[in-house]
């Protein structure tokens, strides 16, 4: 992980919608930090500098209020529904050497071997992990895997210090064969046979079989002039 960002941050005495709603106009975020038996603190932290250390997830933050630093994590991110913006976050205080527990999200590398299908079951592993040292992301490799294969969370491999906290029996990785087009259209049909819903013809399947009736036809009228 990569050093942790500092924010100098401003107390606030004021609380509710109204006074959330002016430090958002002024630039800044309403925040509150919390944790190891302290008193809650309410803050304003600087906006722009906060979105972009927040981009990163379980971001490290040194939080500085009246000159004295505080580590913390975000606990959580309230964001706008529409416009890209943060409302509130809660932080967390944390301190150096102690471990946390946190998500951290699944990458998959490489390539499985042809005409499969892999699925990420798991997009992210609880795992527990020094304060100072979270994982940006836990790499599974799928490189050459044959259907038929599945990875479990145990037997992913993780950073030097974190422990998995999700069931090591959790399916992360599932390899299957590809179905073929033909094939899926069969499952299809009778999906829908099944259901009693009637398909309508495609144009492609009208005119084959337009072509076909032309065909008996003209073999009729052949055997008829024969006859």
């Amino acid at each position: 992980m990569s050093d942790n960002t500092k924010l100098v941050a401003e107390k606030r005495t004021d609380f509710g919608k109204g006074a959330a709603r002016k430090i958002r106009r002024a630039g800044n975020i309403p925040a509150v930090m919390y944790g190891h038996g302290t008193d809650p603190v309410h803050i304003s932290l600087p906006g722009h500098d906060t979105m972009m250390a927040l981009k990163q997830a379980n971001a490290l933050l040194t939080i500085v209020i009246d000159g004295k630093e505080q580590l913390a994590l975000a606990k959580d991110v309230q964001r706008d529904a529409i416009k890209p913006v943060i409302d509130h976050v809660d932080l967390v205080v944390v301190r150096k050497g102690e471990k946390v527990t946190v998500d951290v999200a699944v990458h998959l590398e490489g390539e499985a071997a042809p005409e499969t299908v892999v699925t990420l079951d798991h997009n992210s592993l609880q795992v527990e992990a020094p304060a100072t040292s979270i994982p940006e992301n836990v790499v599974v490799s799928v490189e050459g895997l044959e259907a038929g294969t599945q990875i479990l969370a145990g037997a992913v491999e993780l950073p030097e210090g974190a422990t998995l906290v999700t069931d090591a029996e959790a399916l992360v990785v599932n390899v299957t064969q590809a179905i073929s087009a033909e094939a899926l259209e069969a499952e299809l049909a009778e999906a829908e046979a099944e259901a009693g819903i009637e398909r309508e013809e495609s144009d492609d399947e009208a005119a084959e079989a337009a072509e076909g009736e032309s065909a008996e036809g003209d073999e009729a009228k052949a055997e008829g002039d024969e006859a």
